[in-house]
């Protein structure tokens, strides 16, 4: 089978390009130019590994359609109230929708990722599951892939984990030329609202408001409310007798609505474009919910209609924050679905 890896220049990326090809499978490197400024070095240094490892590489240039796809979306989804969650967006749209396009083009049938996740088959078509190093586990950042995409995709990291990849390389004495890791999103290097900040125009800025408690009663202003999330505590600016958390916004009155902690959650949410990976005659009676990459996930009651669906959480309360992703899963690790949290 030919595969194309996509190749950042990180460890798990690369990992994948070099199990596949041991495993005795035609591989090629596909690298995505993302950012208008570009890493020579890193290019350079990649492109040596792959003449290395007698592997051919190509390199695409998705800088527009990843600023149009991915990051002004993700600038919108703050001004219009939601926290958006640009890793899903960028795996529906640009890893497994023009990225594996291209791959394809080139004559590859599967595309690969280092993502910690794992495929597998059934009458259906590609079940996506959690990965055995479940720190590392990505299949939350995939739920929003549709079948027929996932159906070409390959995850060599799903039985491993990340403390050994670094070993794996060096014994075959490959050095990564991408620098560490980083939790944070990939095109901002710092705080987003900096870069949020940045790329609005003065007249487009949005203004500042009141900031009020459930009661109604006014407690201070805020900076604009795309500068702040459900459930945040910090930067709030208020100086109260117990510690306050943002509860929800009013974009229609532009206010910021705060409370203690025990006024945090809902026992249930709406999302919407729900992706379904699995038949819902198939799934379990019980249901997990993940609404958070770090988040664990919750028992819940799941119903669903059209692409939409609702969900009802078991037991206590939890968090969802508008504009972030849904991932309902088996008691097993399958990935069920995935939709984007709505705002009430």
């Amino acid at each position: 089978m030919r595969i194309a890896v996509a190749v950042s220049g990180g460890l798990d990326s690369l990992a994948s390009l070099v199990m596949l090809r041991e495993e005795g499978h035609d591989v090629l490197a596909l690298h995505a130019r993302f950012f208008p400024r570009l890493d020579e070095h890193l290019e350079k240094r990649l492109k040596g590994i792959c003449t290395s490892l007698g592997v051919e590489m190509h390199v695409t240039l998705l800088q527009d359609e990843f600023a149009a796809r991915v990051i002004d979306p993700f600038v919108q989804d703050y001004l219009d109230g939601l926290t958006p969650n640009p890793c899903a967006r960028c795996n529906m749209r640009i890893k497994f929708g023009l990225l594996l396009d291209r791959a394809l083009e080139l004559g590859a049938s599967a595309l690969a990722t280092g993502h910690y996740a794992g495929i597998k088959k059934n009458s259906s078509g590609p079940v996506l599951m959690r990965a055995l190093d479940q720190a590392k586990d990505q299949s939350y950042f995939l739920c929003l892939v549709p079948p027929r995409r996932l159906a070409r995709a390959k995850f060599p990291m799903y039985h491993h984990f990340k403390s050994s990849m670094q070993e794996f390389l060096q014994n075959r004495n490959i050095t990564v030329p991408a620098r560490e890791e980083s939790n944070e999103i990939c095109f901002i290097p710092g705080d987003y609202r900096d870069f949020i900040a940045g790329r609005l125009e003065k007249s487009h800025e949005p203004l500042p408001g009141p900031i009020v408690d459930s009661s109604g009663r006014t407690l201070g202003r805020h900076q604009g409310l795309w500068r702040y999330t459900p459930g945040q505590r910090r930067g709030l600016g208020i100086a109260f007798k117990h510690p306050l958390y943002v509860l929800r916004k009013d974009l229609a009155s532009n206010t910021l609505v705060v409370g203690a902690r025990e006024e945090l959650g809902a026992g249930e949410f709406q999302a919407r474009d729900v992706n379904i990976l699995e038949e819902p005659r198939k799934w379990p009676l019980d249901l997990l919910v993940q609404t958070r990459y770090r988040q664990k996930a919750r028992p819940a009651e799941v119903e669903l209609w059209g692409q939409r669906m609702r969900v009802r959480y078991k037991g206590e309360p939890g968090l969802p924050v508008p504009g972030q992703v849904a991932a309902v899963y088996s008691p097993k690790g399958q990935v069920l679905a995935g939709g984007i949290i709505q705002q009430e």
